[in-house]
């Protein structure tokens, strides 16, 4: 039987988390998938995946939101086949950036003009659909580091937008 992965969490901050992985077992480990999870806003769960070669076990994910809730779960690919999984929570440090203010401003039937308020030197994303249900599972997005955005649409419909 290959045992899941042991996650500990060395440390984190407000825009970061350091991690070891290990395996308590002696098959040989030819690497990890690690998917690293959060809630954008309570409408849109998001994810980041990193592909460890080899038995490297000292990580580090960066660019995360303060104050945020992050779940990772790990699998370890070995000799024997893919171990079962292993999930660790950690909350970031600092405060919560302020939501957005977004304001979408139909410029003609294909284009919609986006701003919003916001810090600088930050990444924002941007993610509209035609329904509520859209925007939760697979909405259309796009990034930026402005504070506006034209996104093209189709015509004739009407659409939800997010920052």
């Amino acid at each position: 039987v290959i045992p899941p992965p042991v996650i500990h969490i060395e440390s984190y901050s407000e825009d970061s988390i350091s991690f070891t992985l290990k395996m308590n077992t002696n098959i040989k480990v030819s690497g990890y998938v690690v998917n690293i999870y959060w809630t954008f806003d309570t409408h849109r769960q998001e994810k980041r995946t990193l592909i460890i070669e080899g038995g490297k076990s000292l990580q580090k994910v960066a660019n995360l939101t303060a104050h945020t809730p992050y779940e990772i779960s790990v699998w370890a690919r070995t000799e024997l086949g893919d171990s079962p999984l292993s999930f660790a929570r950690v909350v970031t440090g600092g405060t919560r950036p302020a939501s957005p203010s977004l304001k979408a401003k139909a410029i003609n039937q294909t284009a919609v003009e986006c701003t919003w308020t916001g810090p600088r030197n930050v990444v924002y994303g941007i993610f509209y659909a035609t329904s509520f249900l859209e925007l939760y599972r697979s909405p259309h997005n796009t990034t930026t580091t402005s504070h506006n955005i034209t996104v093209i649409v189709n015509r004739d419909e009407q659409y939800l937008f997010l920052v």
